[in-house]
């Protein structure tokens, strides 16, 4: 099996380890033939606006919308969440893909000097709370279709959920030492082949 990393702008090394420490290959996503080699793809958190900028310069735009077509999962963490999201309110013309149906805010937690750490219950996997990592984090502001499976909250607010072959969450799992979330969507990719 083999993960694409989509490596043009954000923290796709972080992401890169954590795969690779799980036992399975990587390919670091630069070009539409890149992407024709992976069974599924990540796209990092770092800048939505620079990364979607990139995704056109790179022609990419059309290879992850085939990619999508074909059912192959997609995992979206921070700015990856924003561009797969159906609408992003404070931004609203931004270019995104629209895989998931959910509308989310940009930088909804604040600057990068209000990161923080809090521990959250993710049922699907298990009893132990998940250290998350929000770094200028998105938030999830309404989920618009019943197609989206909430999987985690933090209060009201949702900040992981999956829609059919599309994960995404607001926080940044890769920076943790918690490998559960990316073992959850190895078992997608790995569950389509």
């Amino acid at each position: 099996m083999i993960i694409g990393i989509l490596g043009l702008q954000g923290d796709f090394d972080a992401h890169k380890k954590m795969v690779e420490h799980l036992g399975a290959k990587t390919l670091l996503v630069k070009t539409s033939e890149d992407l024709d080699a992976a069974d599924g793809l990540i796209i990092p958190g770092g800048e939505s606006t620079t990364m979607t900028r990139l995704l056109f310069r790179y022609n990419l735009v059309g290879a992850i919308k085939r990619f999508h077509r074909k059912g192959k999962p997609i995992f979206g963490t921070c700015a990856g969440m924003i561009v797969l999201s159906k609408k992003i309110l404070n931004h609203p013309e931004q270019f995104r893909f629209g895989f998931i149906d959910i509308a989310v805010a940009r930088n909804a937690y604040g600057r990068q000097i209000d990161s923080f750490e809090e521990d959250i219950a993710i049922p699907s996997l298990g009893k132990e709370p998940f250290r998350a990592v929000f770094i200028r984090a998105p938030k999830i502001e309404s989920v618009l279709s019943k197609k989206v499976e909430s999987l985690a909250k933090r209060g009201k607010e949702h900040i992981m959920a999956r829609q059919g072959s599309v994960l995404v969450c607001s926080f940044h799992p890769e920076l943790t030492h918690d490998t559960r979330v990316h073992e959850y969507f190895l078992k997608m990719a790995q569950n389509f082949r």
